[in-house]
Order: C-alpha cells, then structure tokens, then sequence
C-alpha cells in the first residue's frame, strides 16, 4: 500500500488542463445546450481528475484501481459527448482535435498508472 498525493500525480495535472479547455470550449455552446449536452460534457471532463482524487486518497492499492477506471470510463464519456458536440457543429475542428488529442493521452496515462498499481494490497 501506498498513498499518493494526487497533485503531483501528472495525470492529475492533464486532468485539471483538460477541464479548462473544456470549459472554454462549452462557453461557445448555442445558449439551448446550457442543460443538455454542455452540462453533460462539462460533468465527464470534472469527474477524470476528481476520480483520480478520490482514488489516490484511498487506502489500498486496489481501490486506487478501481477509482482509476472510473476517471477512465469518464473519458470515454467526454470523447463520446465531443463527438456528438464536433457532429452537431457546436465546436470549431480544430478544438475538437485538440481535445481529442489531450482525451487520448489522459486515457494512455490512466491505463499506464492503473497498470503499475499492485492490485495486492
């Protein structure tokens, strides 16, 4: 077992850059997205580096894991939603990419920091 202090963790770190990017891209938004698909978005890019939080705070190794897979479902979740975001022309190809990208790599992070977790704890 060991505790990691989750502000030192660089996924963290991407986590946090990648909720602001999202942030300014939603402020873009059509006004009728407000409680649908912005505040959907805007949930899922808060939940990667919350969840990695959560999960570094945890007692055991195992725990941390599974909070991990979480930030990670919420990644998947996020580059759904940016999709469907990108396909009704609510965000301009370029931020999307980027986005995308920074999803990509925060997902790569994730499974890397998951994987060197000893799941004994």
């Amino acid at each position: 077992m060991r505790v990691h202090n989750f502000k030192e963790l660089k996924v963290w770190q991407k986590g946090i850059e990648l909720c602001a990017l999202i942030y300014e891209i939603c402020a873009e938004f059509p006004t009728q997205e407000k409680y649908n698909l912005k505040s959907q978005i805007e949930k899922s890019a808060v939940s990667i580096p919350s969840n990695i939080a959560e999960g570094s705070g945890r007692i055991g190794n195992k725990e941390f894991q599974h909070f991990l897979s979480i930030a990670n479902g919420s990644a998947y979740e996020l580059e759904t939603q940016l999709i469907l975001a990108n396909k009704f022309k609510y965000i301009e190809e370029d931020k999307f990419i980027k986005a995308s990208e920074e999803i990509n790599q925060i997902e790569k992070m994730i499974f890397s920091l998951y994987n060197s977790l000893n799941p004994k704890d």
